[in-house]
């Protein structure tokens, strides 16, 4: 028991001293927060509890997904983007884009889509997104799938998990909690 209680208590000093170090205070009398924030926009994506529109049945790119890959080319630049469910574009990587076209002989090219994949791939890493849904079928040894390869080794799954529904008493099943295995 007595052993118990020590991790607790150096585990509460640990915690006290973080908090306080997040919110600026030197002094060790200076009160402690009661509660943190989390701030995270994403954190109910990542615990998987948010909510994920499942649109029409009927719809043939369906709408369930909390990330999704847009990749799109004009007749001189490609542009890959992240779509949030809400309709907002939090990440987007283009040719068009001073400092990458500067790299590129051609802002079409294979190396190009190469070059989009890895840039997307550090950026949706930098900003918290480690997993989207991917709805373009690539051609083998094309572009795209140069683009969606380089994404894959950058560390970017491309599928989602399926949100955590809390089972009923009577269910058989009870999936993992999303947040226990970590």
């Amino acid at each position: 028991m007595l052993v118990g209680r020590q991790s607790k208590n150096i585990l509460s000093r640990i915690t006290n001293t973080n908090i306080k170090r997040c919110i600026g205070t030197e002094s060790e009398d200076s009160v402690h927060a009661q509660y943190v924030y989390n701030r995270n926009p994403r954190n109910l994506e990542k615990l998987r509890i948010a909510y994920k529109p499942a649109g029409y049945h009927l719809e043939k790119p369906g709408r369930e997904f909390w990330h999704k890959l847009q990749v799109t080319t004009s007749k001189r630049h490609l542009t890959a983007s992240v779509l949030h469910h809400t309709g907002m574009v939090p990440i987007m990587v283009t040719t068009a884009e001073w400092a990458i076209r500067k790299q590129l002989y051609s802002t079409l090219d294979k190396m190009a889509y190469i070059t989009v994949g890895k840039v997307l791939a550090q950026r949706c890493l930098e900003s918290g997104i480690s997993d989207m849904i991917n709805c373009h079928e690539a051609l083998p040894n094309s572009k795209l799938e140069a683009l969606l390869e380089n994404l894959l080794k950058g560390g970017v799954r491309l599928e989602e998990d399926p949100r955590y529904k809390l089972p009923n008493p009577w269910d058989r099943e009870r999936p993992e909690k999303p947040w226990e295995h970590y």
